[in-house]
């Protein structure tokens, strides 16, 4: 009898466990960074026991940024599953898949500005709409340089909504040495902000 009401309660904790286990949407915009993403799918294939399912959206112009500043094809070569940015039929498109975390990295001015509104109109949009409606995280790394008042009032109207606004700015004081090491000073954060532990600098270690 014991023996069986071990084994419940070891099921009812597995349960548990899986039901509050980390679901990560990703999308990739046009923005120039392609480096952060880079960087944030390099660490996320060394945390898989952190998530149960990781899905990506990567825009045409993110793809050709991509290019042009990495000067390969390498998104390719991760283990993950793609989404067209036009599929509303991937998971993260419903509240009822429970993503929890959706980051956009790089996010470019114009996703930050149909977020901010409210316009769906690809599988990014709809996602960072599902993620806000459902009180979930959603993080946004914007990339721009100098912000206009626009910019900033879309900063705050999704700020206001329950986002977290995350600029790529690097920090230094880690003393990185490589342009990926500049990059994972944004990416670690966050990667901290999505409640995920990555092995970063700690300020005072």
């Amino acid at each position: 009898m014991n023996s069986m009401v071990e084994l419940l309660l070891l099921l009812y904790i597995y349960n548990l466990l899986n039901l509050y286990m980390n679901k990560i949407a990703i999308a990739i915009t046009g923005a120039s960074g392609s480096i952060y993403a880079k960087v944030m799918l390099d660490k996320l294939m060394q945390m898989k026991s952190q998530y149960d399912a990781l899905g990506i959206v990567m825009s045409n112009n993110a793809k050709e940024v991509w290019q042009t500043e990495l000067g390969n094809d390498d998104y390719k070569n991760y283990d993950v599953e793609y989404y067209d940015k036009y599929n509303f039929n991937a998971p993260f498109a419903s509240g009822s898949a429970r993503y929890n975390i959706m980051i956009v990295a790089p996010c470019s001015m114009g996703t930050l500005g149909r977020i901010a509104n409210g316009i769906s109109d690809d599988l990014v949009t709809r996602a960072a709409d599902v993620i806000l409606k459902e009180r979930r995280k959603l993080i946004l790394m914007v990339r721009e340089t100098p912000y206009n008042l626009v910019h900033i009032k879309n900063m705050e109207t999704v700020t206001l909504a329950g986002g977290i606004i995350c600029p790529a700015t690097p920090s230094f004081y880690s003393k990185p040495q490589t342009i990926e090491e500049v990059a994972a000073t944004v990416v670690d954060r966050v990667l901290d902000l999505a409640g995920l532990e990555a092995d970063s600098f700690r300020w005072g270690n």
